[in-house]
């Protein structure tokens, strides 16, 4: 079993509502723009496809979309919009599931790598992608430069949303390599805030290059966001590409 923790129904209920602006034309068209181009005339790989966010945009792009998602709650909210006969989904693990065939495209997006809270289940994940690969297909990753250069010396916690209905900030252990995503959210207007939090393991750029050398894969591209801005030691994420040798 996965050590990622598992999405609640109510959390998979509002998931949508609170990633809007994530989900919006904007935001999604450098993304889709980018995942179609490498899926090419091929078939597409989601691990953790959520609610369906990219999923079922990609899928009305005309690229076959599979998914893989851990918890039955947020297959259950992607379930409602979408046909399992357009969009099918395998309930399990990004790191060990295995769903039928071969595909020129398998991406991971929006910091999701981090859910697998060890280093050997992030390497499992890399190998589970190229196991679906076939020869000279693609592996994507979307993930955060962990942005420990704002720690001040003997400082634990970042803050990365301070808005007027969210306040967030991550807090690390150095040693475990771990961080601790806050969340405190106003629901409505009587001043009450909803406390969250999940645990994520940080990695860095070097450190899944040699992941994805160890299962087979090298690297052919590395951006800053979707729409291919270079990445530099000032990157806030990056999008990085390996491919599997034809």
């Amino acid at each position: 079993m996965t050590s990622s923790e598992l999405w609640t129904r109510a959390t998979a209920d509002r998931y949508d509502a609170e990633e809007a602006e994530a989900s919006s034309a904007a935001v999604l068209g450098p993304t889709l723009d980018f995942l179609t181009a490498l899926a090419g005339d091929g078939r597409a790989l989601e691990f953790a496809i959520g609610t369906g966010r990219v999923g079922i945009p990609l899928r009305k792009r005309g690229v076959p979309v599979v998914g893989i998602e851990l918890s039955e709650h947020m297959a259950a909210v992607l379930r409602r919009k979408v046909d399992e006969g357009v969009l099918p989904v395998v309930i399990g693990d990004m790191a060990t599931t295995a769903v039928p065939g071969a595909f020129s495209l398998v991406y991971l997006v929006y910091n999701t790598i981090t859910n697998l809270l060890t280093q050997d289940e992030q390497v499992e994940c890399f190998r589970n992608a190229a196991r679906h690969l076939e020869p000279g297909g693609r592996f994507v990753v979307e993930l955060g430069v962990p942005p420990l250069r704002l720690l001040p010396p003997g400082q634990v916690a970042v803050p990365f949303d301070v808005s007027e209905r969210h306040l967030g900030f991550d807090t690390f252990d150095l040693v475990e390599q771990v961080l601790v995503s806050h969340h405190f959210t106003r629901d409505g207007d009587d001043g009450r805030y909803r406390r969250e939090n999940s645990r994520h393991r940080y990695a860095w750029p070097a450190e899944l290059d040699l992941m994805a050398r160890l299962a087979g894969l090298e690297p052919e591209r590395r951006v800053a966001d979707w729409d291919g801005s270079p990445f530099t030691q000032d990157s806030a994420k990056h999008i990085s590409v390996w491919r599997k040798p034809a």
